[in-house]
């Protein structure tokens, strides 16, 4: 079967594609704390059955949750959707999450689980971040099966939860669990339909405690402000440890050349104090820190330290401890590796442009699989600068172009 006939398949699927990603988007599978996760397992479930495919719905064990999670997702079941096509080696593996972030405000094209399609575009939270991602893979594996093509191994898809909060509970547990264990695998978040993330930037969250001492705010004398602690130790961080990040540039490219170099965000989430007639006691404060690949998770915890104990033999009172919430390391794929090669392939012929090889200056469920030896990749349609906001949406030709290049990503690995 010729490419021509493959790509005119996923074409005569764009009704199908449309109504899959619409359904979908109506099932809000918010995240926190986890909602509608088995409804939506089973409408995906009964789609890939439906054209096909054999598919199995596991569950995520409750401990292996709450070991995880916050509290207010324990009582929120976690389940990946795990389907197969074909026998053998080589295992190409397609994989998308279906949870999504809270809607929030600022919605004036539609609510954001109610889907309107305004031409090309479709709007609902989701929509690109991923349920759009999604959408592609089923109708590229649709036009595959109704090709009768035979392929030369195994393809897989898997939806996974929880993304959003990290991914441990999701694309973490189905790995180290070996649900699944393939050779390749393409992670289908919105990349742009001509770019290829093949790694992504890491990161250290941590939360930084100044502690003060307590008083009556008519004595402020009998007590240490740990606000004003907190804004010395805050000015340290900004004068003293911003500069020599941006001078920290990694060597590989980024769609925005700004996400190249180490960042800091510093002041998230601030909490502190007790009452306005009350000296605060204890002021706290985040810092989301970005690690390029060239870096290492502990040199940056490191540099902080620094910075505060610098501020700390400055001024004796300041008193201050570093929890740190979470790590996520950087990925790299390399350039020359066959999925590369393959996707890059496939897009400059269903394009007709060449791809664009980037890293992603945020974490993607990738690393879990990098961790275990898989070449990975990062491809999906959807416009990145959307996603999480109001009137998040996909353009519809994004979704058939994106099957067409995966079906072809397809052939060029497993025939």
């Amino acid at each position: 079967m010729t490419l021509n006939k493959l790509f005119k398949l996923v074409e005569e699927s764009r009704e199908f594609a449309k109504d899959l990603l619409v359904n979908m988007i109506s099932l809000p599978t918010v995240n926190p704390p986890g909602e509608n996760y088995l409804e939506f397992c089973g409408l995906f479930k009964e789609v890939l059955n439906n054209i096909g495919l054999k598919t199995e719905i596991k569950r995520v064990p409750d401990e292996f949750v709450k070991k995880h999670l916050s509290k207010e997702s324990w009582n929120y079941p976690r389940y990946i959707v795990v389907a197969k096509l074909g026998e053998g080696r080589p295992i190409l593996h397609f994989n998308g999450h279906y949870d999504v972030v809270p809607p929030g405000t600022g919605w004036k094209k539609t609510d954001p689980f109610k889907p309107r399609v305004i031409g090309d575009l479709i709007y609902g939270r989701g929509a690109t971040d991923m349920k759009g991602g999604l959408t592609s893979i089923v109708t590229a594996v649709k036009a595959i099966i109704e090709s009768n093509i035979e392929l030369n191994g195994c393809l897989e898809i898997s939806a996974t939860p929880d993304e959003e909060t990290g991914g441990e509970t999701g694309v973490g547990y189905m790995v180290e669990n070996e649900l699944v264990s393939p050779d390749y695998a393409i992670i289908a978040e919105p990349s742009g339909i001509d770019n290829i993330y093949f790694g992504h930037k890491g990161a250290v969250w941590l939360k930084v405690t100044i502690y003060g001492k307590q008083a009556h705010g008519s004595t402020p004398w009998l007590g240490i402000n740990a606000f004003e602690k907190t804004a010395k130790v805050v000015n340290y961080l900004v004068k003293e440890l911003k500069p020599k990040l941006s001078k920290k540039v990694s060597k590989y490219e980024t769609i925005d050349p700004r996400g190249r170099t180490a960042t800091i965000n510093i002041g998230g989430v601030v909490s502190g104090g007790a009452k306005i007639n009350i000296v605060p006691g204890e002021v706290w404060f985040t810092i989301d820190r970005r690690i390029i690949p060239e870096e290492e998770i502990d040199e940056a915890i490191n540099e902080i330290k620094t910075v505060l104990e610098k501020a700390k033999r400055e001024d004796s009172e300041i008193e201050y401890k570093i929890d740190v919430l979470g790590k996520l390391k950087p990925c790299i794929t390399p350039i020359d590796s066959k999925i590369i090669k393959a996707l890059s392939n496939s897009i400059k012929k269903t394009l007709k442009r060449p791809a664009k090889l980037t890293m992603c200056i945020g974490g993607l469920d990738m690393r879990y699989f990098v961790k275990k030896g898989v070449e990975t990749v990062t491809y999906g349609p959807g416009e990145v600068s959307v996603a999480h906001m109001a009137d998040e949406y996909v353009r519809i030709d994004s979704l058939i172009a994106v099957s067409k290049v995966y079906a072809s990503t397809i052939l060029n690995v497993l025939k």
